[in-house]
């Protein structure tokens, strides 16, 4: 940062040429036999360098008060970035290059040549100076955060906790610009609805830049009492994609890493919003969901799971192409009259009720705290709402990267939904539910499970769901 700060005061000095001593000298000695000359009214030595250090420091002065601010360099230099890469990807100074050096510790270095061009390399500004302001004293004197701190200054509790030293903290910070994006004819949320708000942009954890991109999801202050017998914390999700690093795939971060004394702060460009139930949620993406949705329709479900009371839950939600893989025959017998009491069965078999797996953490139901999912390779059986028939889960960590697997074949496309009452995990594959195989030898019992990769007819499909069906 005290690159930037020097900067325009390099410019200055490169306009400002100093005589150096023999000139001075010189002058002095003339001034002595031509004293009725025009150099006589000039300015002694030490009146010139005296008047040039005063003009340097009010200058230099100037210059660290309008950018003593850390968070509004990085916005600065964000927003400069994005006026000459409109026409890019990668539109606001982000680079995922950048961001995966931050994660793994690689450190780009200009004097070797081995290493990638530097226009390939971020653009986030160096941090060489310590923090001396807390994370609430860089958004109440940045001008690019007034509407967030006009907010925050409501509320006494959240100005004393973001100043103080409890936790270090994480702040997603939405800049003024994104407050834009709220309709004119907006009703006007409550006190206690615009707290909850703010709390939603706020992590207790420290997740600097890197440990952002290295997490998947990340919890905020936020607590709510669907998700576990105890108010547990809400979650964001993080998503990388064509529009950069953004937060529950549509809060696009622009700045990073602006480091306070007690933790750090990252500008985004829209409104965080606690989400809505996870039926709402399929009710609100008809592109991806207008299949399930009919189907939950249709079997009643879509009532049921939208007022029974649950402590979290996770829905495996079968997209529109996922349904479309079982063919036109059994989607018309599933949709029909006759088979809608096997296609409830189907659909009951993808909600594993009161048990919250997101790809890095889970909420169990008999407990009153969430827990991360360790790196490496996690298994786990939950039961679902199809009586007597569990889901398999695997999850496998590596660094940033996560495979999520159903049943050993159906992939996790989508991950991380988060919703006000569980999570909803996006898959490939309608998931069927598994035959017990007969004649097992040493009694161990096997199960058949179904893939994508193996066509099913439609007396198969009835065979494997018929003993829910009469029951």
């Amino acid at each position: 940062m005290k690159l930037l700060l020097l900067l325009p005061v390099a410019a200055l000095s490169t306009a400002l040429v100093l005589p150096d001593e023999r000139v001075f000298s010189e002058l002095t000695i003339q001034d002595h036999h031509t004293s009725d000359t025009v150099l006589d009214k000039l300015p002694s030595k030490d009146e010139i360098l005296e008047g040039f250090k005063k003009h340097f420091e009010e200058v230099t002065e100037s210059v660290t008060e309008t950018s003593r601010n850390a968070l509004d360099d990085a916005i600065n230099i964000a927003t400069d970035a994005g006026h000459h890469l409109s026409d890019k990807i990668h539109e606001t100074a982000f680079d995922a290059q950048g961001w995966f050096d931050s994660a793994i510790g690689g450190k780009y270095n200009p004097l070797d040549e081995h290493e990638d061009p530097p226009h390939r390399r971020p653009h986030h500004p160096p941090h060489h100076d310590k923090p001396n302001m807390t994370v609430y004293e860089l958004i109440s004197t940045s001008k690019y955060s007034t509407k967030l701190a006009k907010l925050i200054n409501e509320y006494d509790d959240l100005v004393d906790l973001l100043n103080g030293t409890t936790a270090n903290f994480t702040v997603f910070a939405p800049i003024d610009k994104a407050f834009e994006k709220i309709p004119e004819h907006a009703p006007k949320p409550s006190k206690e609805q615009i707290k909850k708000l703010l709390t939603y942009h706020v992590s207790s954890d420290f997740y600097p830049a890197g440990r952002v991109l290295a997490s998947h999801t990340i919890p905020t202050l936020l607590k709510v009492d669907s998700l576990g017998k105890e108010p547990l914390p809400q979650r964001l999700s993080r998503n990388l994609g064509l529009r950069g690093l953004t937060l529950n795939f549509y809060s696009r971060i622009v700045a990073i890493d602006i480091f306070g004394t007690n933790g750090v702060i990252h500008g985004i460009d829209s409104l965080l919003l606690p989400p809505p139930n996870v039926i709402k949620i399929i009710d609100l993406l008809p592109g991806e969901f207008s299949t399930l949705e009919l189907g939950l329709g249709k079997t009643g479900l879509l009532e049921t799971l939208n007022t029974t009371d649950h402590a979290g839950g996770t829905f495996f939600a079968p997209s529109n192409f996922a349904f479309q893989k079982l063919g036109p025959k059994i989607n018309a017998f599933l949709f029909s009259t006759y088979g809608q009491k096997y296609l409830k069965a189907l659909l009951l078999y993808h909600v594993v009720p009161n048990n919250t797996v997101y790809s890095d953490a889970f909420y169990k139901a008999e407990s009153t705290a969430n827990s991360d999912i360790p790196k490496g390779r996690f298994h786990i059986d939950l039961p679902t709402m199809l009586e007597d028939r569990t889901l398999s889960i695997d999850i496998a960590r590596y660094g940033g990267l996560i495979e999520y697997k159903v049943n050993a074949f159906a992939r996790v496309s989508v991950q991380d939904g988060i919703a006000e009452d569980g999570v909803i995990q996006v898959v490939s594959d309608v998931l069927i539910p598994p035959k017990k195989l007969t004649g097992v030898r040493n009694r161990v019992v096997k199960w058949d499970y179904w893939t994508s990769e193996e066509e099913m007819s439609v007396e198969e499909l009835k065979e494997r769901l018929e003993p829910f069906v009469n029951a």
